[in-house]
Protein backbone atom coordinates (compact mmCIF):
# COMPACT_ATOMS: atom_id res chain seq x y z
CA UNK A 1 0.00 0.00 0.00
CA UNK A 2 1.58 3.43 -1.01
CA UNK A 3 2.29 6.18 2.00
CA UNK A 4 -1.01 8.35 2.75
CA UNK A 5 0.12 12.15 1.76
CA UNK A 6 -1.58 14.28 4.62
CA UNK A 7 -1.45 17.82 4.78
CA UNK A 8 -0.78 19.42 8.43
CA UNK A 9 -4.16 21.57 9.88
CA UNK A 10 -1.98 24.60 9.88
CA UNK A 11 -4.81 26.31 7.77
CA UNK A 12 -8.49 25.07 7.91
CA UNK A 13 -10.34 23.48 5.04
CA UNK A 14 -12.34 26.60 4.73
CA UNK A 15 -9.22 28.54 4.61
CA UNK A 16 -7.22 26.64 2.32
CA UNK A 17 -10.16 26.80 -0.51
CA UNK A 18 -10.83 30.70 -0.32
CA UNK A 19 -6.82 30.77 -0.69
CA UNK A 20 -7.15 28.29 -3.65
CA UNK A 21 -9.84 30.93 -5.26
CA UNK A 22 -8.44 34.11 -4.59
CA UNK A 23 -4.74 32.87 -6.16
CA UNK A 24 -3.05 35.27 -7.88
CA UNK A 25 -1.82 32.88 -10.84
CA UNK A 26 -2.39 29.41 -11.73
CA UNK A 27 1.10 28.10 -9.90
CA UNK A 28 -0.42 29.03 -7.14
CA UNK A 29 -3.82 27.94 -7.46
CA UNK A 30 -2.57 24.91 -8.26
CA UNK A 31 -0.35 24.20 -5.08
CA UNK A 32 -3.34 25.48 -3.03
CA UNK A 33 -5.43 22.89 -4.60
CA UNK A 34 -2.74 20.15 -3.76
CA UNK A 35 -2.94 21.08 -0.12
CA UNK A 36 -6.69 21.05 -0.13
CA UNK A 37 -6.57 17.63 -1.82
CA UNK A 38 -3.86 16.45 0.93
CA UNK A 39 -6.62 18.07 3.67
CA UNK A 40 -9.43 17.03 3.12
CA UNK A 41 -9.24 13.61 1.42
CA UNK A 42 -5.57 12.35 2.40
CA UNK A 43 -4.00 9.75 0.02
CA UNK A 44 -1.26 8.36 -1.84
CA UNK A 45 0.77 11.03 -3.44
CA UNK A 46 0.17 9.37 -7.15
CA UNK A 47 -3.46 9.60 -6.96
CA UNK A 48 -3.33 13.14 -5.64
CA UNK A 49 -0.88 13.94 -8.17
CA UNK A 50 -3.49 12.51 -11.10
CA UNK A 51 -6.52 14.41 -9.59
CA UNK A 52 -4.71 17.65 -9.86
CA UNK A 53 -2.61 17.46 -13.07
CA UNK A 54 0.44 17.52 -11.86
CA UNK A 55 3.64 15.13 -11.19
CA UNK A 56 4.32 13.03 -8.32
CA UNK A 57 7.46 15.15 -6.76
CA UNK A 58 5.12 17.98 -7.23
CA UNK A 59 2.70 16.75 -4.70
CA UNK A 60 5.50 15.56 -2.25
CA UNK A 61 7.39 18.90 -2.53
CA UNK A 62 4.21 20.93 -2.02
CA UNK A 63 3.40 19.29 0.73
CA UNK A 64 6.77 18.86 2.46
CA UNK A 65 6.58 22.54 2.29
CA UNK A 66 3.53 23.36 3.55
CA UNK A 67 3.49 20.82 6.42
CA UNK A 68 7.64 22.15 7.46
CA UNK A 69 6.64 25.88 6.91
CA UNK A 70 2.99 26.69 6.49
CA UNK A 71 1.36 28.61 4.47
CA UNK A 72 3.59 31.20 3.87
CA UNK A 73 5.80 28.65 1.80
CA UNK A 74 3.25 28.55 -0.73
CA UNK A 75 2.21 31.91 -1.51
CA UNK A 76 5.90 32.89 -2.68
CA UNK A 77 6.08 34.62 -5.93
CA UNK A 78 8.77 31.86 -7.29
CA UNK A 79 12.09 32.88 -9.26
CA UNK A 80 11.49 34.66 -11.79
CA UNK A 81 13.79 38.00 -13.30
CA UNK A 82 17.12 38.61 -14.33
CA UNK A 83 19.46 36.57 -11.92
CA UNK A 84 22.79 36.70 -13.74
CA UNK A 85 23.22 40.31 -14.90
CA UNK A 86 26.29 42.63 -15.43
CA UNK A 87 24.21 45.46 -15.33
CA UNK A 88 20.87 46.67 -13.76
CA UNK A 89 18.46 47.94 -16.75
CA UNK A 90 19.21 52.05 -15.30
CA UNK A 91 22.92 51.55 -15.60
CA UNK A 92 22.16 49.56 -19.08
CA UNK A 93 20.64 52.79 -20.50
CA UNK A 94 23.28 55.32 -18.96
CA UNK A 95 25.77 53.24 -20.22
CA UNK A 96 24.59 53.05 -24.04
CA UNK A 97 23.05 57.03 -24.07
CA UNK A 98 26.31 58.16 -25.43
CA UNK A 99 26.10 55.35 -28.18
CA UNK A 100 22.30 56.63 -28.58
CA UNK A 101 23.14 60.39 -29.00
CA UNK A 102 26.15 59.26 -31.61
CA UNK A 103 22.53 57.54 -33.50
CA UNK A 104 20.65 60.36 -33.16
CA UNK A 105 23.29 62.39 -34.84
CA UNK A 106 23.58 59.88 -37.61
CA UNK A 107 26.87 58.47 -36.65
CA UNK A 108 26.57 54.58 -36.72
CA UNK A 109 27.49 52.86 -33.94
CA UNK A 110 29.15 49.51 -34.34
CA UNK A 111 28.72 46.52 -31.78
CA UNK A 112 32.39 45.92 -31.65
CA UNK A 113 32.98 49.57 -29.90
CA UNK A 114 29.82 48.75 -27.79
CA UNK A 115 31.76 45.37 -26.64
CA UNK A 116 34.91 47.13 -26.42
CA UNK A 117 33.00 49.93 -23.96
CA UNK A 118 30.98 47.46 -22.40
CA UNK A 119 34.27 45.19 -21.58
CA UNK A 120 36.13 48.32 -20.58
CA UNK A 121 33.04 49.02 -18.15
CA UNK A 122 33.02 45.17 -16.69
CA UNK A 123 36.49 44.60 -16.05
CA UNK A 124 36.25 41.27 -18.19
CA UNK A 125 35.31 39.66 -21.58
CA UNK A 126 32.02 39.45 -22.47
CA UNK A 127 29.97 37.01 -25.45
CA UNK A 128 29.29 39.24 -28.40
CA UNK A 129 25.68 37.91 -27.77
CA UNK A 130 25.68 39.58 -24.51
CA UNK A 131 26.32 43.09 -26.52
CA UNK A 132 23.23 42.29 -28.97
CA UNK A 133 20.35 40.93 -26.29
CA UNK A 134 21.73 44.56 -24.42
CA UNK A 135 21.07 46.62 -27.36
CA UNK A 136 17.81 44.70 -28.13
CA UNK A 137 16.61 44.72 -24.74
CA UNK A 138 16.60 48.75 -25.15
CA UNK A 139 15.13 48.99 -28.66
CA UNK A 140 18.06 48.39 -30.99
CA UNK A 141 17.57 46.54 -34.04
CA UNK A 142 19.50 47.10 -36.76
CA UNK A 143 23.27 47.69 -34.98
CA UNK A 144 24.82 48.65 -38.69
CA UNK A 145 24.31 48.88 -42.48
CA UNK A 146 26.28 46.48 -44.36
CA UNK A 147 27.07 49.01 -47.51
CA UNK A 148 28.05 45.75 -49.70
CA UNK A 149 28.40 41.82 -49.59
CA UNK A 150 31.89 41.15 -47.88
CA UNK A 151 32.62 38.62 -51.30
CA UNK A 152 31.31 40.44 -53.46
CA UNK A 153 33.17 41.36 -56.28
CA UNK A 154 33.28 44.98 -57.88
CA UNK A 155 34.19 44.55 -61.29
CA UNK A 156 31.11 41.97 -61.78
CA UNK A 157 28.58 44.45 -60.36
CA UNK A 158 29.66 47.44 -62.15
CA UNK A 159 29.20 45.10 -65.52
CA UNK A 160 25.94 43.73 -64.25
CA UNK A 161 24.33 47.45 -63.84
CA UNK A 162 25.63 48.37 -66.96
CA UNK A 163 24.03 44.99 -69.01
CA UNK A 164 20.82 44.19 -66.87
CA UNK A 165 17.27 45.22 -68.05
CA UNK A 166 15.17 47.32 -66.21
CA UNK A 167 11.80 45.68 -65.60
CA UNK A 168 9.34 47.61 -67.68
CA UNK A 169 6.78 49.52 -66.36
CA UNK A 170 3.13 48.17 -66.01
Amino acid sequence: MARVTQAAPHLSADAVKRKMDTAPNITQRSRWRIVYNALVEPRSAKSIALHTGVSVPTVRAVISRYNRFGPDALDTPGKGGRRNQHLSLADEATFLAPFFERAAKGQVATRHEIQAALEARLGHSVHHSVVYRLLHRHGWRKLAPRSRHPKADDAEQEAFKKTSTRPLPR
